[in-house]
């Protein structure tokens, strides 16, 4: 296992995004992804950082990027959050940390 670094290409694993739908990187192959990893939902640091994707988020469409955050919250806890703070890109629930542990992003 090894920790990703900006251009690493992300490992393939399916997990529920914020509807419930399974959710895999290959439905986005060949754009370039912003994927991000933050703990939980509604926190001062993680809330501060989702704001920012949210507030630049159409020059980063402009320049054909696509935004992902991923954490282990639940696909519940993820809808409220987008509700709250009108996140318009998609937030994967990793509730079974797949994701963090093969990115060594959390235990």
């Amino acid at each position: 296992m090894t920790s990703l670094k900006v251009g690493d290409k992300a490992p393939e694993i399916t997990a529920n995004d914020q509807t419930g739908t399974p959710f895999s990187l290959k439905k986005l192959a060949g754009k370039k992804v912003i994927l991000y990893f933050y703990p939980k939902d509604d926190t001062p640091g993680c809330t501060k950082e989702a704001c920012n994707f949210r507030d630049n988020y159409s020059i980063l469409k402009k320049k054909g990027l696509e935004v992902v955050g991923v954490s282990i919250d639940d696909e519940k806890k993820h809808n409220k959050f987008i509700d709250k703070y009108e996140l318009p890109f998609t937030l994967i629930a990793d509730t079974e940390k797949k994701w963090y542990k093969t990115t060594m992003c959390g235990a």
